[in-house]
């Protein structure tokens, strides 16, 4: 079993005539996505060398309307992804990933305020990610493929970095994934830890889950607290941002201890008082989590 992407995945790609939409659709297409269309206005008919299979639109509501595109997948510019995203939603799609970083808070908040009281069915994952991943059926994004396994575990991470370095690690010791998500580290994004969490407790395919936070906001502590109520499988966790110093960003532009908030022993603390262990370090992350399955 899995979430979000699978099998039934119909993915349509938003820029997919710009270098990176095309170097990414090609990769996908390779792992077995079904790409069904692309997405550059202005350049419907058109064709995109090394992806002359997949049929380029000048919208996505002629892709959903011709190809039966039911996910999408960002990788318009900055200026110009928070319309794409919306328009994705306005034509019917109900799953958004939006890999663009980079994304002016500003917009997003926009688009928050619009899926919400528009298009409640939508979910949006990013931006600012590396995308979903159900192993040897679906990928949509920009995580290598091959370091994937089929299995169990479900993973969720705020660092697309530390999400590869996690899935290799539970690769190697035969371990393998459920799904694989990446949330984005922005400081307004789609969907955040709680709501994946319930998607991995629901999912009678994913036994273990994996979670990796960073510093800056609250997201982990509530994390922490729902899976405390509401997780009755094993859970690890890992936090990055362990020595950095109050009010300088590291890494992600939501990843900022603010006020004395945000900290990583605060997020730890309330990781352990939740009954979820908690790896020390990057290096011991998968073999945290691994004498929890049983």
């Amino acid at each position: 079993m899995s979430v979000l992407v699978g099998n039934h995945t119909r993915l349509v790609v938003q820029g997919m005539s710009g270098s990176a939409g095309a170097f990414h659709a090609q990769q996908m297409v390779e792992y077995g996505t079904k790409v069904v269309a692309g997405v550059t206005p202005g350049r419907g008919g058109s064709k995109v060398a090394g992806l002359e299979q997949v049929p380029l639109f000048d919208s996505v509501d002629e892709a959903v309307q011709k190809a039966g595109a039911n996910t999408s997948v960002v990788y318009v510019p900055p200026p110009f992804a928070a319309d794409a995203i919306l328009e994705a939603a306005a034509a019917g799609i109900e799953l958004v990933i939006a890999i663009t970083e980079g994304i002016p808070v500003r917009d997003m908040i926009t688009v928050k305020e619009v899926l919400e009281r528009d298009y409640p069915k939508v979910r949006l994952i990013g931006p600012n990610c590396p995308g979903v991943i159900t192993p040897g059926e679906c990928k949509v994004g920009i995580m290598p493929g091959y370091i994937h396994k089929p299995g169990n575990v479900g993973v969720v991470s705020r660092s697309g970095t530390l999400t590869y370095e996690i899935v290799h690690q539970l690769s190697s010791l035969g371990l393998g994934q459920s799904t694989a998500i990446g949330i984005g580290g922005d400081p307004v994004k789609g969907t955040d830890f709680i709501a994946t969490l319930e998607l991995f407790a629901a999912d009678p395919g994913t036994k273990a889950i994996f979670l990796i936070g960073e510093i800056g906001g609250s997201s982990e502590e509530d994390a922490a607290a729902f899976i405390k109520a509401n997780i009755k499988k094993p859970v690890a966790a890992f936090i990055a941002g362990q020595t950095a110093p109050p009010g300088k960003r590291m890494g992600h532009a939501g990843a900022i201890i603010s006020g004395g908030k945000g900290t990583a022993a605060a997020k730890i603390d309330a990781l352990r008082a939740a009954g979820i262990a908690v790896a020390p370090n990057p290096a011991e992350m998968a073999v945290t989590l691994a004498p929890l399955i049983g």
